[in-house]
Protein backbone atom coordinates (compact mmCIF):
# COMPACT_ATOMS: atom_id res chain seq x y z
CA UNK A 1 0.00 0.00 0.00
CA UNK A 2 1.34 3.44 -0.89
CA UNK A 3 1.26 6.46 1.35
CA UNK A 4 -1.75 7.93 -0.43
CA UNK A 5 -3.69 4.71 -1.14
CA UNK A 6 -6.09 5.25 1.77
CA UNK A 7 -9.74 6.18 2.19
CA UNK A 8 -11.83 7.03 5.22
CA UNK A 9 -13.23 4.08 7.15
CA UNK A 10 -14.32 5.88 10.32
CA UNK A 11 -17.93 5.34 11.26
CA UNK A 12 -20.15 6.32 14.15
CA UNK A 13 -22.46 3.31 13.73
CA UNK A 14 -22.17 0.78 16.55
CA UNK A 15 -22.05 -2.91 15.70
CA UNK A 16 -22.51 -6.06 17.68
CA UNK A 17 -19.65 -8.58 17.75
CA UNK A 18 -21.38 -10.45 14.91
CA UNK A 19 -21.95 -7.33 12.81
CA UNK A 20 -25.62 -6.59 13.48
CA UNK A 21 -26.56 -3.04 14.46
CA UNK A 22 -27.32 -2.50 18.12
CA UNK A 23 -30.53 -0.72 19.08
CA UNK A 24 -28.64 1.12 21.83
CA UNK A 25 -25.57 0.98 24.07
CA UNK A 26 -24.52 -2.56 24.95
CA UNK A 27 -24.76 -3.47 28.66
CA UNK A 28 -21.36 -3.60 30.34
CA UNK A 29 -22.09 -6.51 32.66
CA UNK A 30 -21.50 -10.18 31.98
CA UNK A 31 -18.25 -11.78 30.87
CA UNK A 32 -16.37 -10.20 27.99
CA UNK A 33 -14.17 -12.23 25.71
CA UNK A 34 -11.49 -9.51 25.77
CA UNK A 35 -11.14 -6.32 27.82
CA UNK A 36 -8.53 -3.88 26.53
CA UNK A 37 -7.24 -1.20 28.90
CA UNK A 38 -6.03 1.95 27.13
CA UNK A 39 -7.27 3.37 23.83
CA UNK A 40 -4.01 4.57 22.30
CA UNK A 41 -2.66 2.96 19.10
CA UNK A 42 -1.83 -0.33 20.84
CA UNK A 43 -5.15 -0.66 22.64
CA UNK A 44 -7.30 0.37 19.67
CA UNK A 45 -5.41 -2.03 17.41
CA UNK A 46 -5.83 -4.87 19.91
CA UNK A 47 -9.55 -4.18 20.30
CA UNK A 48 -10.04 -4.02 16.54
CA UNK A 49 -8.12 -7.26 15.98
CA UNK A 50 -10.16 -9.14 18.59
CA UNK A 51 -13.51 -7.65 17.60
CA UNK A 52 -12.85 -8.44 13.94
CA UNK A 53 -12.98 -12.10 14.93
CA UNK A 54 -16.53 -11.67 16.20
CA UNK A 55 -15.65 -11.58 19.88
CA UNK A 56 -17.29 -9.46 22.60
CA UNK A 57 -14.65 -6.79 23.21
CA UNK A 58 -14.60 -3.87 25.65
CA UNK A 59 -12.11 -1.01 25.18
CA UNK A 60 -11.57 1.18 28.26
CA UNK A 61 -9.80 4.53 28.50
CA UNK A 62 -9.54 7.18 31.20
CA UNK A 63 -9.69 10.06 28.69
CA UNK A 64 -12.38 11.24 26.34
CA UNK A 65 -11.22 11.19 22.73
CA UNK A 66 -9.95 13.19 20.94
CA UNK A 67 -7.37 14.24 23.53
CA UNK A 68 -3.91 15.82 23.37
CA UNK A 69 -0.97 13.43 23.44
CA UNK A 70 2.68 14.40 23.79
CA UNK A 71 4.24 12.95 20.64
CA UNK A 72 6.03 14.10 17.51
CA UNK A 73 3.46 12.21 15.46
CA UNK A 74 5.78 10.68 12.87
CA UNK A 75 4.12 7.88 10.87
CA UNK A 76 6.84 5.70 9.34
CA UNK A 77 6.36 2.83 6.90
CA UNK A 78 5.75 0.05 9.47
CA UNK A 79 3.04 2.21 11.10
CA UNK A 80 1.36 2.82 7.75
CA UNK A 81 1.39 -0.90 6.98
CA UNK A 82 -0.29 -1.76 10.31
CA UNK A 83 -3.30 0.53 9.89
CA UNK A 84 -6.84 -0.74 9.30
CA UNK A 85 -7.82 -1.34 5.66
CA UNK A 86 -9.04 1.89 4.11
CA UNK A 87 -7.80 3.99 7.05
CA UNK A 88 -7.37 7.66 6.16
CA UNK A 89 -4.29 9.18 7.71
CA UNK A 90 -5.01 12.73 8.93
CA UNK A 91 -1.70 13.97 7.56
CA UNK A 92 -0.49 17.39 8.59
CA UNK A 93 2.56 17.19 6.32
CA UNK A 94 4.45 14.82 4.01
CA UNK A 95 8.18 14.67 4.65
CA UNK A 96 10.63 14.49 1.74
CA UNK A 97 13.69 16.12 3.34
CA UNK A 98 15.70 15.98 6.57
CA UNK A 99 18.05 18.68 7.85
CA UNK A 100 20.69 17.13 10.11
CA UNK A 101 22.81 19.02 12.65
CA UNK A 102 25.30 18.03 15.34
CA UNK A 103 24.54 20.15 18.40
CA UNK A 104 23.56 23.05 16.15
CA UNK A 105 26.59 22.77 13.84
CA UNK A 106 27.63 21.08 10.61
CA UNK A 107 24.13 21.38 9.15
CA UNK A 108 23.19 19.56 5.96
CA UNK A 109 19.85 18.82 4.29
CA UNK A 110 19.24 15.57 2.43
CA UNK A 111 16.26 15.01 0.16
CA UNK A 112 14.32 12.06 -1.17
CA UNK A 113 12.17 11.88 -4.29
CA UNK A 114 9.94 9.44 -2.44
CA UNK A 115 8.09 10.40 0.71
CA UNK A 116 9.99 9.47 3.86
CA UNK A 117 7.09 9.54 6.32
CA UNK A 118 4.00 11.48 7.28
CA UNK A 119 3.19 13.71 10.24
CA UNK A 120 -0.04 13.65 12.23
CA UNK A 121 -1.51 15.20 15.35
CA UNK A 122 -2.02 12.39 17.81
CA UNK A 123 -5.46 13.53 18.94
CA UNK A 124 -6.86 13.09 15.40
CA UNK A 125 -4.87 9.94 14.68
CA UNK A 126 -5.79 8.14 17.90
CA UNK A 127 -9.44 9.15 17.60
CA UNK A 128 -9.67 7.57 14.14
CA UNK A 129 -8.11 4.37 15.47
CA UNK A 130 -10.75 4.25 18.22
CA UNK A 131 -13.44 4.73 15.58
CA UNK A 132 -11.98 1.84 13.58
CA UNK A 133 -12.15 -0.38 16.68
CA UNK A 134 -15.79 0.62 17.19
CA UNK A 135 -16.58 -0.10 13.56
CA UNK A 136 -15.11 -3.59 14.00
CA UNK A 137 -17.55 -4.17 16.87
CA UNK A 138 -15.66 -3.16 20.02
CA UNK A 139 -17.56 -1.33 22.75
CA UNK A 140 -15.67 1.79 23.85
CA UNK A 141 -16.10 3.30 27.31
CA UNK A 142 -14.13 6.39 28.35
CA UNK A 143 -13.77 8.08 31.71
CA UNK A 144 -12.65 4.80 33.29
CA UNK A 145 -9.45 4.83 35.34
CA UNK A 146 -8.27 1.30 35.99
CA UNK A 147 -6.90 0.67 39.47
CA UNK A 148 -5.96 -2.98 39.17
CA UNK A 149 -6.35 -6.47 37.73
CA UNK A 150 -7.16 -9.61 39.69
CA UNK A 151 -6.60 -13.25 38.72
CA UNK A 152 -7.18 -16.29 40.84
CA UNK A 153 -4.77 -18.51 38.91
CA UNK A 154 -5.14 -22.23 38.38
CA UNK A 155 -8.05 -23.15 36.13
CA UNK A 156 -9.94 -19.92 36.79
CA UNK A 157 -11.40 -18.91 33.44
CA UNK A 158 -11.56 -15.14 33.88
CA UNK A 159 -9.67 -12.06 35.02
CA UNK A 160 -11.29 -9.02 36.64
CA UNK A 161 -10.39 -5.42 35.82
CA UNK A 162 -11.25 -2.96 38.61
CA UNK A 163 -11.86 0.78 38.15
CA UNK A 164 -11.31 3.53 40.71
CA UNK A 165 -15.07 4.18 40.82
CA UNK A 166 -15.68 0.63 42.01
CA UNK A 167 -16.89 -0.86 38.75
CA UNK A 168 -15.50 -4.23 37.69
CA UNK A 169 -15.19 -5.80 34.25
CA UNK A 170 -14.78 -9.54 33.90
CA UNK A 171 -13.06 -11.06 30.87
CA UNK A 172 -11.60 -14.28 29.55
CA UNK A 173 -8.55 -12.30 28.41
CA UNK A 174 -7.18 -8.82 29.16
CA UNK A 175 -4.83 -6.68 27.08
CA UNK A 176 -2.94 -3.95 28.92
CA UNK A 177 -2.19 -0.94 26.71
CA UNK A 178 -2.40 1.73 29.41
CA UNK A 179 1.13 3.12 29.11
CA UNK A 180 4.46 2.35 30.70
CA UNK A 181 3.29 3.59 34.11
CA UNK A 182 -0.06 1.82 33.91
CA UNK A 183 -1.58 -0.65 36.34
CA UNK A 184 -1.72 -3.58 33.95
CA UNK A 185 2.01 -3.58 33.21
CA UNK A 186 2.63 -3.46 36.96
CA UNK A 187 0.37 -6.49 37.40
CA UNK A 188 2.29 -8.41 34.74
CA UNK A 189 5.64 -7.36 36.22
CA UNK A 190 7.09 -5.46 33.26
CA UNK A 191 10.64 -4.21 33.89
CA UNK A 192 12.62 -1.53 32.07
CA UNK A 193 16.33 -1.06 31.45
CA UNK A 194 16.16 2.29 29.64
CA UNK A 195 14.16 5.33 30.74
CA UNK A 196 14.35 8.62 28.84
CA UNK A 197 12.90 12.08 29.34
CA UNK A 198 11.22 13.75 26.38
CA UNK A 199 10.29 17.45 26.41
CA UNK A 200 8.14 19.01 23.73
CA UNK A 201 6.59 22.33 22.69
CA UNK A 202 3.80 22.94 20.18
CA UNK A 203 4.64 26.30 18.64
CA UNK A 204 2.10 28.13 16.42
CA UNK A 205 3.95 30.08 13.73
CA UNK A 206 2.99 32.56 10.98
CA UNK A 207 2.27 31.19 7.47
CA UNK A 208 5.65 32.29 6.11
CA UNK A 209 7.49 30.37 8.86
CA UNK A 210 5.29 27.32 8.38
CA UNK A 211 5.97 27.40 4.63
CA UNK A 212 9.73 27.46 5.31
CA UNK A 213 9.43 24.12 7.14
CA UNK A 214 6.88 22.45 4.84
CA UNK A 215 7.91 18.94 3.80
CA UNK A 216 11.08 18.98 5.91
CA UNK A 217 12.03 17.93 9.41
CA UNK A 218 15.06 18.86 11.50
CA UNK A 219 17.12 16.37 13.53
CA UNK A 220 19.84 17.60 15.86
CA UNK A 221 22.22 15.16 17.55
CA UNK A 222 22.37 16.68 21.01
CA UNK A 223 24.99 17.54 23.64
CA UNK A 224 23.91 14.86 26.14
CA UNK A 225 24.77 11.18 25.59
CA UNK A 226 22.14 9.58 23.36
CA UNK A 227 20.16 12.80 23.03
CA UNK A 228 18.66 14.43 19.98
CA UNK A 229 16.17 17.14 19.06
CA UNK A 230 13.53 17.39 16.38
CA UNK A 231 11.28 19.78 14.53
CA UNK A 232 8.18 18.23 12.97
CA UNK A 233 6.08 20.69 10.95
CA UNK A 234 2.31 20.46 11.22
CA UNK A 235 1.70 22.59 8.16
CA UNK A 236 -2.05 22.07 7.96
CA UNK A 237 -2.55 23.49 11.46
CA UNK A 238 0.23 26.08 11.18
CA UNK A 239 2.43 24.87 14.03
CA UNK A 240 5.77 23.22 14.68
CA UNK A 241 6.34 20.37 17.12
CA UNK A 242 9.77 20.97 18.67
CA UNK A 243 11.22 18.50 21.15
CA UNK A 244 14.29 16.89 22.65
CA UNK A 245 14.94 13.59 24.39
CA UNK A 246 17.76 12.26 26.57
CA UNK A 247 18.36 9.74 29.31
CA UNK A 248 16.43 10.44 32.52
CA UNK A 249 18.48 11.81 35.38
CA UNK A 250 19.60 15.18 34.05
CA UNK A 251 16.33 17.04 33.70
CA UNK A 252 17.79 20.54 34.03
CA UNK A 253 20.28 20.02 31.21
CA UNK A 254 17.55 18.50 29.08
CA UNK A 255 15.38 21.58 29.67
CA UNK A 256 18.33 23.80 28.77
CA UNK A 257 18.94 21.80 25.61
CA UNK A 258 15.34 22.40 24.50
CA UNK A 259 15.60 26.12 25.24
CA UNK A 260 18.91 26.40 23.37
CA UNK A 261 17.53 24.37 20.47
CA UNK A 262 14.46 26.59 20.09
CA UNK A 263 16.65 29.70 20.27
CA UNK A 264 19.11 28.43 17.63
CA UNK A 265 16.22 27.68 15.28
CA UNK A 266 14.98 31.28 15.58
CA UNK A 267 11.71 30.20 17.21
CA UNK A 268 12.11 31.70 20.69
CA UNK A 269 9.98 34.69 19.72
CA UNK A 270 6.86 32.55 19.36
CA UNK A 271 4.72 31.46 22.30
CA UNK A 272 4.08 27.72 22.61
CA UNK A 273 0.45 26.65 22.82
CA UNK A 274 1.42 23.50 24.73
CA UNK A 275 4.55 22.57 26.66
CA UNK A 276 4.76 19.02 27.96
CA UNK A 277 7.05 16.23 29.01
CA UNK A 278 6.90 12.48 29.29
CA UNK A 279 9.05 9.47 30.14
CA UNK A 280 9.65 6.71 27.61
CA UNK A 281 10.44 3.31 29.09
CA UNK A 282 12.10 0.51 27.13
CA UNK A 283 11.65 -3.07 28.34
CA UNK A 284 14.46 -5.23 29.64
CA UNK A 285 15.02 -8.18 27.34
CA UNK A 286 13.82 -10.69 29.93
CA UNK A 287 10.75 -8.63 30.92
CA UNK A 288 7.48 -10.62 30.85
CA UNK A 289 4.84 -9.94 28.23
CA UNK A 290 2.03 -11.77 29.99
CA UNK A 291 0.75 -13.10 33.29
CA UNK A 292 -2.01 -15.67 33.25
CA UNK A 293 -4.82 -14.33 31.06
CA UNK A 294 -3.30 -10.84 30.84
CA UNK A 295 -1.13 -9.69 27.91
CA UNK A 296 0.64 -6.33 27.55
CA UNK A 297 1.37 -4.36 24.38
CA UNK A 298 2.85 -1.05 23.26
CA UNK A 299 4.21 1.26 25.94
CA UNK A 300 2.68 -0.91 28.67
CA UNK A 301 5.07 -3.66 27.58
CA UNK A 302 8.00 -1.26 27.12
CA UNK A 303 7.99 -1.83 23.37
CA UNK A 304 9.64 0.97 21.42
CA UNK A 305 12.70 1.57 19.26
CA UNK A 306 15.56 2.20 21.73
CA UNK A 307 17.66 4.61 19.63
CA UNK A 308 15.02 6.89 18.10
CA UNK A 309 12.43 6.11 20.82
CA UNK A 310 9.83 5.71 18.07
CA UNK A 311 6.81 3.99 19.58
CA UNK A 312 3.80 4.34 17.27
CA UNK A 313 4.78 1.51 14.93
CA UNK A 314 5.63 -0.73 17.90
CA UNK A 315 2.25 0.06 19.47
CA UNK A 316 0.30 -0.70 16.31
CA UNK A 317 2.15 -3.94 15.55
CA UNK A 318 2.18 -5.30 19.09
CA UNK A 319 -1.46 -4.28 19.54
CA UNK A 320 -2.53 -6.32 16.53
CA UNK A 321 -0.64 -9.35 17.83
CA UNK A 322 -2.04 -8.90 21.34
CA UNK A 323 -5.60 -8.74 20.02
CA UNK A 324 -5.15 -11.89 17.96
CA UNK A 325 -3.55 -13.86 20.79
CA UNK A 326 -6.01 -12.54 23.38
CA UNK A 327 -8.74 -14.32 21.43
CA UNK A 328 -6.70 -17.53 21.64
CA UNK A 329 -6.24 -17.02 25.38
CA UNK A 330 -9.98 -16.42 25.77
CA UNK A 331 -10.70 -19.68 23.97
CA UNK A 332 -8.02 -21.66 25.83
CA UNK A 333 -9.09 -24.79 27.66
CA UNK A 334 -7.43 -24.77 31.08
CA UNK A 335 -4.37 -23.16 32.62
CA UNK A 336 -1.87 -25.13 30.54
CA UNK A 337 -3.44 -23.98 27.29
CA UNK A 338 -3.61 -20.38 28.54
CA UNK A 339 0.09 -20.48 29.29
CA UNK A 340 0.84 -21.99 25.88
CA UNK A 341 -1.03 -19.25 24.03
CA UNK A 342 0.58 -16.51 26.14
CA UNK A 343 4.03 -17.94 25.43
CA UNK A 344 3.20 -18.01 21.72
CA UNK A 345 2.32 -14.30 21.93
CA UNK A 346 5.65 -13.57 23.62
CA UNK A 347 7.47 -15.56 20.93
CA UNK A 348 5.73 -13.61 18.18
CA UNK A 349 6.76 -10.31 19.80
CA UNK A 350 10.35 -11.34 20.40
CA UNK A 351 10.82 -12.85 16.93
CA UNK A 352 9.84 -9.56 15.28
CA UNK A 353 9.92 -6.47 17.46
CA UNK A 354 12.42 -8.02 19.86
CA UNK A 355 14.98 -8.49 17.10
CA UNK A 356 14.52 -4.88 16.01
CA UNK A 357 14.88 -3.63 19.60
CA UNK A 358 18.12 -5.54 20.07
CA UNK A 359 19.55 -3.84 16.98
CA UNK A 360 18.27 -0.48 18.20
CA UNK A 361 20.04 -0.90 21.53
CA UNK A 362 23.25 -1.68 19.67
CA UNK A 363 22.79 1.47 17.58
CA UNK A 364 22.07 3.57 20.69
CA UNK A 365 25.18 2.31 22.49
CA UNK A 366 27.32 3.28 19.51
CA UNK A 367 25.55 6.63 19.05
CA UNK A 368 26.08 7.59 22.70
CA UNK A 369 29.84 7.27 22.23
CA UNK A 370 30.36 8.64 18.72
CA UNK A 371 27.42 10.78 17.55
CA UNK A 372 29.72 12.64 15.13
CA UNK A 373 30.36 9.42 13.21
CA UNK A 374 26.63 8.88 12.73
CA UNK A 375 26.23 12.50 11.66
CA UNK A 376 29.07 12.28 9.15
CA UNK A 377 27.75 9.00 7.76
CA UNK A 378 24.16 10.10 7.17
CA UNK A 379 25.25 13.48 5.77
CA UNK A 380 28.18 12.41 3.59
CA UNK A 381 27.85 8.72 2.79
CA UNK A 382 25.09 8.01 0.28
CA UNK A 383 24.52 4.34 1.28
CA UNK A 384 24.06 5.47 4.92
CA UNK A 385 21.52 8.09 3.88
CA UNK A 386 19.68 5.58 1.70
CA UNK A 387 19.58 3.10 4.61
CA UNK A 388 18.09 5.82 6.83
CA UNK A 389 15.50 6.69 4.19
CA UNK A 390 14.58 3.06 3.48
CA UNK A 391 14.14 2.45 7.21
CA UNK A 392 11.68 5.33 7.60
CA UNK A 393 9.83 4.20 4.47
CA UNK A 394 9.46 0.69 5.87
CA UNK A 395 11.60 -1.10 3.28
CA UNK A 396 14.18 -2.28 5.82
CA UNK A 397 14.95 -2.24 9.56
CA UNK A 398 18.01 -1.42 11.65
CA UNK A 399 18.42 -5.14 12.27
CA UNK A 400 18.50 -5.85 8.52
CA UNK A 401 20.88 -2.95 7.91
CA UNK A 402 23.33 -4.31 10.49
CA UNK A 403 23.07 -7.80 9.00
CA UNK A 404 23.35 -6.84 5.34
CA UNK A 405 25.87 -4.02 5.32
CA UNK A 406 29.38 -4.65 6.56
CA UNK A 407 30.08 -0.91 6.70
CA UNK A 408 27.17 -0.42 9.10
CA UNK A 409 28.45 -3.18 11.37
CA UNK A 410 31.95 -1.68 11.32
CA UNK A 411 30.59 1.80 12.09
CA UNK A 412 28.56 0.45 14.99
CA UNK A 413 31.51 -1.54 16.30
CA UNK A 414 33.93 1.39 15.93
CA UNK A 415 31.56 3.83 17.58
CA UNK A 416 31.02 1.49 20.52
CA UNK A 417 34.72 1.39 21.43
Amino acid sequence: MGWLDVTDSASSVSHSPLGAELPGPEPLDGIWDVVVVGAGPAGSSAARAAASQGRRVLLLDKAEHPRYKTCGGGIIGPSRDSLPPGFELPLQDRVHAVTFAHDGRFTRTRRSKRMLFGLVNRDEFDHRLVQAAKQAGAVVVTGVTVSGVEQQGGNNRTAVVTATDGRTFEARAVVGADGSAGRVGRHVGVTFDQIDLGLEAEIPVPPEVSAHWAGRIHLDWGPLPGSYGWVFPKTESGSLTVGVISARGDGERTKQYLADYIRRLGLSGFTPSVESGHLTRCRAEDSPLSRGRVLVAGDAAGLLEPWTREGISYALRSGLLAGEWAVKVAEANGATDVRRQALNYAFAIKAGLGVEMRAGKQMLAAFERRPHLFHAAVCLVDPAWRAFARTTQGHTTFAQVLRQYGAARKLSSLASR
